[in-house]
């Protein structure tokens, strides 16, 4: 359950044109691609809610830093994305949102207990969001799921874990 790819659940996020890659590529043999998760209503519906790959790269510090790259390209007063690092096998690596040119990522969890303890904040998370909603409080409702959504960002492959992390205390 827990080496599945970041999961998709209905949020909206604003859109923004995803900036040129100079130092992304598109060579499918690379191993580490960011994504940005489509979450918008239509895109569940159409089909298309498969997060879309905004360029790949050979090592995961390249795509770290094509994240940041990406982030800077997001106007100031825009929502932030969520920007995912998944292998050839599309577990998730790293997560992070993406917003006012940076981009903060979540720290993966370090065990299956953990995991789990995550899930159900995000599930109680998501819960209240809906709630919010159905109350006709839809900015709280989405902070809710944004705070699930990086919760989730959170559940990184146990492959990847410890590397991530690692990863993570370099980049600091």
């Amino acid at each position: 359950m827990f080496d599945l790819p970041l999961p998709i659940h209905p949020t909206t996020y604003a859109r923004v044109v995803p900036p040129h890659f100079s130092t992304g590529d598109v060579d499918p043999n690379h191993p580490f691609a960011l994504t940005l998760s489509r979450r918008a209503p239509a895109d569940l519906m159409s089909g298309r809610a498969a997060p879309l790959v905004l360029a790949r790269f050979e090592k995961l510090a390249e795509a770290m830093q094509g994240a940041i790259d990406y982030a800077e390209g997001i106007a100031p007063d825009a929502a932030p994305q969520l920007l995912a690092i998944l292998d050839r096998d599309e577990r998730l690596v790293l997560a992070g949102a993406a917003s006012e040119q940076a981009v903060a990522w979540c720290h993966p969890v370090t065990s299956a207990a953990e995991a789990r303890g995550v899930v159900t904040e995000a599930s109680q998370l998501r819960a209240q969001a809906g709630r919010a909603a159905a109350w006709g409080e839809a900015d709280l409702a989405v902070r809710l799921r944004l705070r699930a959504d990086l919760l989730d960002g959170r559940l990184v492959d146990p492959l990847w874990r410890a590397f991530a992390a690692r990863a993570l205390q370099v980049a600091a």
